[in-house]
């Protein structure tokens, strides 16, 4: 499988596909490169090059007890980037990933980018704080790693059969192989990458890394998204991005690249395109 060594020792798979303009793809927690499977299939056809990693921990990477957090997220990244030498790329990053992209492109600067997109992103803070009341308790994210640390498995069942791809609305019918492929991802991973991410992914604020991007900016995300709630994150990353644009999808749940992909990937390739 290809990968590269980081600095500290670790592996991080992988995948490199076609040619053209590059598009690197950061993934949601706690997931892998795999969940980017509609995208990559659908650019790779339309003449692009697709890149996307197992962030450390996750998927086929090297499951290890420390570095979980956006730093070394970032890190990782650039060094696949700067291995594969992609010059003029575009950073899309879902959930998680959309707050390595951030971070990425504030710590390690944009000379290697074109353009990037925030797809159901967590910038630029998850959790409630005294400067932030707009976001969720901190409750919310301990109750998390509670059931993380309980039972795994159960776990790893019930959030993509409920609030992940919104398939707990009436009007939404679950699809069970979707849902599988989820848990499949997640159980690939490392219990204490999983765990740790958590206070990654909540409690890291993103303000300062969004006013540091001017490349064009595509923030994406659903109003129905039970995960990374709208208004305090895609609303505010708009208006901290010096060139950055909002769109919104109504009804559209947090797992949209995947449940949404047919709108998702033709937004994509316009905004690539323009």
């Amino acid at each position: 499988m290809p990968s590269i060594t980081t600095t500290d020792g670790l592996d991080i798979y992988y995948k490199d596909w076609g040619s053209g303009q590059p598009i690197v793809f950061s993934h949601g927690w706690p997931l892998s490169s795999d969940d980017w499977d509609p995208q990559l299939l659908f650019f790779l056809n339309q003449g692009y090059r697709v890149v996307a990693a197992d962030r450390r921990g996750h998927g086929r990477s090297t499951q290890t007890d420390g570095g979980h957090d956006m730093d070394h997220y970032a890190d990782d990244l650039a060094a696949v980037v700067d291995h594969l030498d992609l010059r003029d790329a575009v950073f899309v990053g879902h959930s998680t990933g959309g707050g390595e992209v951030v971070r990425y492109l504030a710590r390690h600067g944009q000379n290697r980018a074109a353009k990037a997109a925030l797809l159901a992103a967590v910038p630029p803070l998850m959790v409630q704080t005294d400067a932030n009341p707009g976001g969720l308790p901190k409750a919310v994210f301990d109750d998390l790693q509670a059931q993380l640390a309980a039972n795994r498995a159960m776990f790893y069942r019930a959030l993509p059969a409920g609030p992940f791809y919104g398939y707990n609305r009436p009007d939404r019918e679950p699809d069970e192989a979707v849902i599988d492929n989820w848990w499949r991802q997640g159980m690939m991973g490392g219990a204490k990458a999983h765990y740790d991410g958590i206070v990654a992914f909540s409690q890291t604020d993103f303000s300062d890394d969004l006013r540091k991007i001017t490349i064009p900016t595509l923030v994406l995300h659903g109003d129905d998204d039970q995960i990374v709630p709208i208004d305090a994150s895609a609303r505010k990353s708009a208006e901290l991005l010096p060139n950055g644009e909002l769109k919104v999808y109504p009804g559209f749940p947090h797992g949209m690249p995947t449940v949404e992909a047919p709108t998702i990937n033709a937004d994509l390739l316009a905004f690539i395109r323009s």
